[in-house]
This record gives C-alpha cells, sequence and structure tokens, in this order.
C-alpha cells in the first residue's frame, strides 16, 4: 500500500500552506478577537477554487476528491481553527448535501454560485431540544398549497450570518420519526426567515454561528431536496462524509500544537539548557507526534474509502473521534509546554485548544461516535 499523497494533491497542499502562511496566518489572532472572517477573504477562497473543491465541474466546482479535501483542511486548520470550519461547513455540509441528494434543476440553479464563493452555503439540522438525537427534532414543514410552510428553530448554525442558502430539515410527517423528516433549500430573505444574534463562544471564534427562526416561511415544492420524507437519510450521509472534514480539521490544529511547542521547546531556556532537552518535554512532543500521524492515517483512510465509493460509516467514526480528542490533547500539552505563555493570547496555542475542543462536540460528539462504532463492531459480530 502506498501511504504517499500523489503529485496532484501535493502540488495542491503547497498551494494551500503558502496560500494559509501568507493571507490567514498573520491575520488569525485579529479574527479570532473581532469574531469575524473579511468578506474578501472569502472571495478569495472562491477564487482558489476551495470553496467548490467537492463539487463536480460541471457544476462550477473543482470536482476533487475527499482525500484532498482533507489535506486542505489540515492546512487551513494549521493556522485557523474559524475559517477551517466555515470552508468545511460550506462545503461539507450544504454543499455536500445538494451534491448527493438535489435534483438536477436544484443543482444548476445553486451550485455554481455556491462553489464560486459567490454565494455562501449553510445547513441546519440541530434545535434547541434535540443535538445528538437529531430523529427528534420539531421543526414542521405543513403544506401549502404547491409549497410548504415552515415553522421552528435551528440552533448553532456555522455560516449563518453570512450564508445566502440554507438547506434546513423539517418535519414533514408527525407520524413518523426518521422518516417523517425532509430537507428544504430556504433563501436568505425569506419572509418570515430571521437570522439571530451570533453566538460568543469559547472557541472558532472567527467562524460565525447563530441561531435562526422560522415564522411560517413559505418554499416552494421544488425547494424539496430528495423525496419526501428522506431528509434525515441524506442527513446522515451529509454527517459521515463531513466527520472526515471535521478530523483533518482537527489534524491541522493538533499540527500547530506540535508544530508551535517544538519551535518553543528549542528556543526556551531553562536550568541552562533548551528545554526540548529534558525528557518531560520530549516526552510530550513524542506522543503528539505519534497521536498525529496515527490520525493523519485514520483519517486519510476513511477519505479514499468514500473515493471509492464505498459506505464507510466505521472508518470516518473512527477517524473523528480520534483526531479530535487527540487534538484537544495536544493543545493542553502545547499550553503546559509554553508553560504561563501558553496561557496568554500572545500565544496561538491557546487559540487551538479552543478551537479544538468544538471537535469533540460538532457533527457527532465523541460519545455518539462511540455509540456508533459499538453498535457496529456488534451488529457485524452478530451477522
Amino acid at each position: 500500500m502506498d501511504f504517499n499523497l500523489p503529485e496532484e494533491i501535493v502540488a495542491l497542499r503547497d498551494m494551500v500552506r503558502k496560500f494559509v502562511a501568507e493571507r490567514i496566518q498573520p491575520n488569525a489572532r485579529q479574527w479570532d478577537r473581532e469574531q469575524q472572517i473579511p468578506d474578501e477573504l472569502t472571495s478569495e477562497l472562491g477564487e482558489l477554487g476551495l470553496l467548490g473543491v467537492l463539487t463536480p465541474e460541471e457544476y462550477g466546482g473543482v470536482g476533487l476528491s475527499y482525500l484532498a479535501n482533507a489535506v486542505i483542511m489540515e492546512e487551513i486548520a494549521r493556522h485557523d481553527g474559524g475559517i477551517a470550519l466555515l470552508v468545511a461547513a460550506h462545503n461539507g455540509l450544504c454543499l455536500s448535501h445538494l451534491n448527493l441528494n438535489a435534483s438536477l434543476e436544484q443543482k444548476m440553479k445553486y451550485l455554481p454560485k455556491l462553489a464560486s464563493g459567490e454565494w455562501m452555503g449553510a445547513w441546519g439540522l440541530t434545535e434547541p431540544g434535540c443535538g445528538s438525537d437529531a430523529a427528534a427534532l420539531i421543526t414542521r414543514a405543513v403544506r401549502d398549497g404547491d409549497g410548504w410552510r415552515i415553522t421552528g428553530n435551528k440552533i448553532f448554525i456555522t455560516n449563518g450570518a453570512r450564508a445566502q442558502i440554507f438547506v434546513v430539515m423539517a418535519r414533514t410527517n408527525p407520524e413518523e420519526r426518521s422518516k417523517g423528516i425532509s430537507a428544504f433549500i430556504v433563501q436568505r430573505g425569506a419572509e418570515g426567515f430571521t437570522i439571530e444574534p451570533k453566538e460568543d463562544k469559547m472557541g472558532i471564534r472567527s467562524s460565525d454561528t447563530v441561531p435562526l427562526t422560522f415564522d411560517n416561511v413559505y418554499v416552494e415544492q421544488e425547494d424539496m431536496v430528495g423525496e419526501e420524507g428522506t431528509g434525515f437519510i441524506g442527513a446522515m450521509r451529509v454527517l459521515e462524509r463531513g466527520r472526515v472534514g471535521i478530523g483533518a480539521l482537527s489534524l491541522g490544529l493538533a499540527r500547530g500544537s506540535l508544530e508551535e511547542s517544538i519551535t518553543y521547546a528549542n528556543e526556551r531556556q531553562a536550568f541552562g539548557k533548551p528545554i526540548s532537552r529534558q525528557q518531560a518535554i520530549q516526552w510530550k512532543l513524542a506522543d503528539m507526534a505519534t497521536n498525529l500521524e496515527t490520525a493523519r492515517l485514520l483519517i486519510h483512510d476513511a477519505a479514499m474509502a468514500f473515493d471509492r465509493g464505498e459506505d464507510a460509516p466505521l472508518k470516518a467514526c473512527i477517524a473523528k473521534l480520534f483526531a479530535t480528542e487527540i487534538a484537544t490533547q495536544a493543545g493542553l500539552e502545547a499550553i503546559q509546554i509554553h508553560g504561563g505563555y501558553g496561557y496568554t493570547k500572545d500565544m496561538p496555542v491557546e487559540r487551538y485548544m479552543r478551537d479544538a475542543k468544538l471537535m469533540e462536540i460538532g457533527e457527532g460528539s465523541s460519545e455518539v461516535q462511540r455509540i456508533v462504532i459499538a453498535r457496529q463492531l456488534l451488529a457485524s459480530a452478530n451477522a
């Protein structure tokens, strides 16, 4: 088995790495403090093709692989988890749902503008009363003539403050659980649709996260994505693939913690020598590097499985679980290595730790990943 990246992905990685170093790294702390990403940056991301990575070329995207997307996510998150999450939610949630489930007419109408970055996309599943138990959502869509009326609330919507297009899950059949949920496209500015003020978060602060309110919002039948009652199944397919992207984002944060720690340990003097020569520090670096390499193999393996056209929920869950947890651990160890300096905002490692923690919660918490992994293992054993 060849673990080396293809030459075209290496070239892509190097291009993104250069862009991030020049454009994102110098501004990451400021954007975290101001809780915003400049509109001109999203335009630049679109011009580079980074907002249409997984979208086929015939719809205006660049049609790259899940492996290429994972490499891109790692490079962006190395210096800014918030911008990486913007890209992940746009590509891996909104666009992914449309790529996997939309009609030809919907793809022709929406994908070119989304893939170019002219429009940003968001995705609405989570509600105030249901997070991990997504099938319990209560946002309703009721028939009204040739269309539907949506009423309810969504929370923790990434890109919600800037998105033009929202893919929203709503219950169309109250008698059913998961099979009673459908997906709809809702456009910004629709009557009765309110984008609430941004959440004040612990980490991933440059990325906007908002609640959404739907007060009898009318959408046409043609705005339903997929068949009626298939919204939940479609959402689960999206999340399976999105977990690889979140795992890769976590990988970037973990790598940032390790690389910053190596630099600091070589420069910081204590007891007459660099602290990198202290065994306690060396062991921390060794464990961080071991976890990092393991996580990368798991993520790339899951990505390549999806590229082969396989359904790989077990691989995706394992990769996401491991990568997100070692990213938080790496952030904590990086702060410890930096000592008191690591607890200040002068050092990026405190931001990496804050950003990493969200990855253990979003797109399926660590607890949910363990449940899914165990169920699949037991089902295979009993088959």
